[in-house]
């Protein structure tokens, strides 16, 4: 039972919590939640799972891989270490996974989402949850997106992060020319010059790419794509939220292919 806030292991999962810079160093990250944790895949590695002096249910109804270290903390501790404001008095410390790039985007008639330059982890979040639900087959970050391993943004995916392969931290260049190369139609958002999204044929392998939230698209993926959607907006309002603009489009091309 670890009590004190100065035990290295307890410095250690507060750096993890905090800083993107100590992620990326040790290629981990925090899930938290009873629920979180159980969603965890048989395929993902937990380094460690931490638990709280109070919590009451048997850790071995709820860890999935035996060969991860249990480890046991006071709740003032646990308080100490935790991202919620209502700690459930468990969580994963998990290792990040790695993806097959090529393997994953020549998938027959593929289904991938770009965020360009999301910045807000809780609309991340949310993409990542949509493009789970949609049956996306892959997920590009440009670099300049919010981290995705951000607690926020794990918390909003409520679980997705583990079901569809994510690409981070990539050049949108790099993203756009990948997919060319693979004949994928690539589609951006943006309000001008743009055919309404169910002008388009989403049929065949398809890519769209979602916009900052203030800036949308960067000039680079302008420069790049040819075809343009937009999202008819009859009430007047100027713009929606990234993850939702998201999911409207995500969701076309779903109707399309269930047709």
């Amino acid at each position: 039972m670890i009590t004190s806030n100065k035990n290295p292991l307890i410095k250690e999962l507060q750096a993890l919590q905090k800083k993107k810079k100590q992620r990326n160093k040790e290629k981990l990250f925090i899930v938290e939640g009873l629920r979180a944790v159980k969603e965890i895949p048989d395929s993902w590695r937990v380094d460690k799972y931490i638990i709280s002096q109070s919590f009451t249910i048997d850790p071995e109804t709820t860890i999935k891989d035996r060969e991860a270290e249990l480890v046991y903390v006071s709740d003032n501790i646990y308080a100490a270490i935790s991202d919620t404001k209502t700690p459930q008095g468990i969580m994963a410390v998990v290792s990040q996974a790695s993806f097959n790039m090529d393997k994953i985007i020549s998938v027959e008639k593929g289904f991938f989402i770009v965020a360009d330059g999301i910045q807000d982890p809780g609309n991340l979040g949310t993409l990542v949850r949509t493009a789970h639900a949609a049956g996306v087959d892959g997920i590009f970050l440009s670099k300049g997106c919010v981290d995705l391993y951000n607690p926020k943004t794990i918390r909003s995916t409520m679980g997705s992060i583990f079901h569809i392969p994510i690409f981070i931290d990539i050049s949108i260049d790099k993203i756009i020319q990948s997919l060319k190369n693979n004949q994928i139609n690539i589609y951006a958002t943006a309000l001008e010059e743009s055919k309404l999204v169910h002008d388009y044929d989403y049929r065949q392998k398809t890519a769209i790419i979602i916009g900052n939230e203030a800036n949308g698209i960067s000039k680079d993926t302008k420069n790049l794509v040819s075809n343009f959607i937009k999202i008819p907006m009859p009430g007047g309002a100027e713009s929606l939220n990234a993850s939702i603009a998201a999911g409207i489009c995500m969701y076309e091309v779903v109707r399309q292919r269930n047709m």
